[in-house]
């Protein structure tokens, strides 16, 4: 996919050239036609959320729908239609956006290594990576840890070997194909993170060899093994793939510029294993509730889209799809659209509050981050910062839907309460949880159920992703520049010699001096810079 120029933009500079076009959103409507941000984030309900789970659950409980809402699946299928139905019944017009899948379905695996059967859940098959009948060699390891190019094991003879290589710079499919230039018969790839790799090539990709993913420190005791001799490992899976239709669905507002669009999206299916409800049916959920609530607003000054993504566990592939089409059918409108913001797994039981880091103020990115990312994130940390909620930063790597966006230019954010990755000290003195324990413990298992879901991250999170879509509903100026538009002057209705309260009080839209309107372009520069600050101290220290 061939990547646009990043989009240059700068957000403190837009504010002074905008300003006198239109009012900053900021804590409150404040134009025509604005959205009250703290107003709408109540209407969208933990209640009203829990319910709409309720019902995915059912669809997946129900006879014939094998436990899940897999890609491709009757689930799926029951899934589609009861959002496009929700939707209909709240006055969207949706659109399906069909494409083919590759599945992939798991009938036995075995890996070994030095005598040690690991488990399913410890050596974690790649999606889209081929089947092998039973083979046994011994390990090797790369020039380089990551393993990604051919210059990577120069000097390093691996053929009839099975490489262990580290996860980083470069997707799975590139180390796997990689390994295979340089003989090998296999791959595992081990996290460079606490706890398990369950990782995807993407699509079928030729040249790969089998590759399974395993967890961190069982890498890193396995390259020290091989470092001091030789370490067999025995490595056999027998799966079934088959492609199949799957679909996106999309809908948008009726109202707002059609040529500054706000992008929103959350994924649809599940894994086979369970129903999914935290992943990713708590952010499916969450956003359906948000559409819902945002058609009774009226007019809005920017369209919002809503996006349900099918086949985000086969490897972001109705994200992609979406983006892929595009660029290659209508690129004029991928550049309509502002900024794009992510919603997977918004209720762990375990969780964190986390905001993707496009700033890199917590967590290195190994991908290229469009302008506009950091303000985008800024919409989130700001609210939490607002309200006293403490929040960190979480990978901005890829691993969700916003990849194809970013790859292509377009700001992006999201939330996101956790996975597979382990709770620290640290994150259990600013959220509680269990120290030592994944973020989902049901991550990818048929325990993803309804009583997986922690109601209080839940509501954290719902309400942020009402308030941002409200946001920038009304304007993206931060972003990319573009405010709210001018709002009409209103012949006042007071008698002339009657007192006027103050601008703050009335929330008015009238005209207002230039020098003032000057004096508030500098307090809003001013509040921002004090905010981003203030946020850099909640995303380490503790709500006081």
């Amino acid at each position: 996919m061939q990547k646009k120029q990043r989009r240059s933009r700068s957000a403190f500079a837009a504010i002074g050239a905008t300003a006198l076009a239109g009012a900053m959103v900021w804590g409150g409507a404040t134009s025509a036609s604005a959205v009250d941000q703290d107003a709408f984030a109540d209407t969208v309900t933990v209640d009203a959320i829990m319910e709409r789970l309720a019902d995915l659950q059912a669809i997946a409980d129900a006879p014939g729908n094998g436990g899940n809402r897999s890609a491709g699946s009757p689930g799926y299928e029951a899934s589609g239609q009861y959002v496009e139905a929700v939707l209909a019944e709240a006055g969207y017009t949706t659109s399906r956006q069909v494409f083919d899948v590759t599945t992939q379905t798991i009938e036995s695996q075995s890996v070994t290594v030095g005598g040690e059967i690991l488990t399913p859940e410890q050596a974690i098959p790649m999606a889209y990576t081929p089947g092998t009948t039973p083979i046994t060699f011994d390990a090797i390891v790369p020039a380089v840890s990551t393993g990604c190019t051919a210059d990577d094991w120069a000097g390093v003879d691996a053929t009839d070997r099975i490489a262990v290589v580290s996860r980083g710079v470069c997707s799975f499919a590139e180390k796997s194909v990689a390994a295979a230039g340089a003989g090998a018969r296999a791959l595992l790839v081990y996290n460079s993170e606490p706890g398990p790799l369950n990782g995807t090539f993407g699509e079928v990709v030729d040249g790969t060899v089998p590759s399974f993913g395993i967890e961190a420190d069982r890498g890193a005791a396995l390259v020290t093994a091989i470092g001091a001799g030789a370490v067999s490992i025995s490595v056999a899976l027998e799966q079934t793939t088959a492609t199949v239709s799957t679909f996106n669905v999309i809908a948008e507002t009726a109202t707002g510029r059609a040529d500054n669009v706000v992008m929103l999206g959350s994924h649809l299916d599940s894994v086979p294993e369970g129903p999914g409800i935290n992943d990713n049916g708590s952010g499916s959920a969450t956003l359906l509730e948000v559409a819902v609530q945002l058609a009774k607003q009226g007019e809005l000054n920017n369209k919002v889209r809503f996006a349900w993504w099918g086949a985000e566990e086969l490897g972001l592939v109705g994200s992609t799809h979406y983006v892929d089409d595009l660029v290659e059918n209508d690129p004029a409108a991928l550049d309509r659209i502002a900024t794009y913001l992510n919603f997977d797994m918004v209720g762990s039981p375990n969780y964190i509050i986390g905001t993707y880091d496009a700033d890199e103020s917590s967590v290195p990115a190994d991908v290229e981050i469009p302008a506009g990312s950091i303000e985008t994130e800024d919409v989130f940390e700001n609210y939490f910062t607002s309200i006293g909620q403490p929040f960190v930063g979480t990978s901005f790597d890829g691993r969700s839907d916003y990849q194809a966006f970013i790859d292509n230019g377009i700001p992006a954010s999201g939330l996101f309460t956790g996975a597979d990755d382990v709770k620290t000290e640290e994150e259990a003195a600013l959220f509680g949880g269990i120290v030592g324990e994944t973020l989902d413990q049901n991550y990818h298992q048929a325990g993803d159920n309804l009583e997986n879901i922690n109601e209080e991250a839940l509501g954290i999170m719902s309400k942020a992703i009402a308030f941002a879509t409200a946001s920038l509903a009304n304007d993206t100026v931060l972003i990319n520049g573009v405010a709210a538009p001018t709002p009409v002057e209103e012949t006042p209705v007071a008698p002339a010699a009657a007192p006027q309260p103050a601008l703050a009080a009335t929330g008015s839209a009238d005209a207002v001096p230039l020098l003032a309107l000057s004096s508030l372009t500098l307090l809003v520069g001013a509040t921002m810079i004090g905010l981003r600050a203030r946020r850099r101290y909640s995303s380490t220290a503790p709500k006081s």
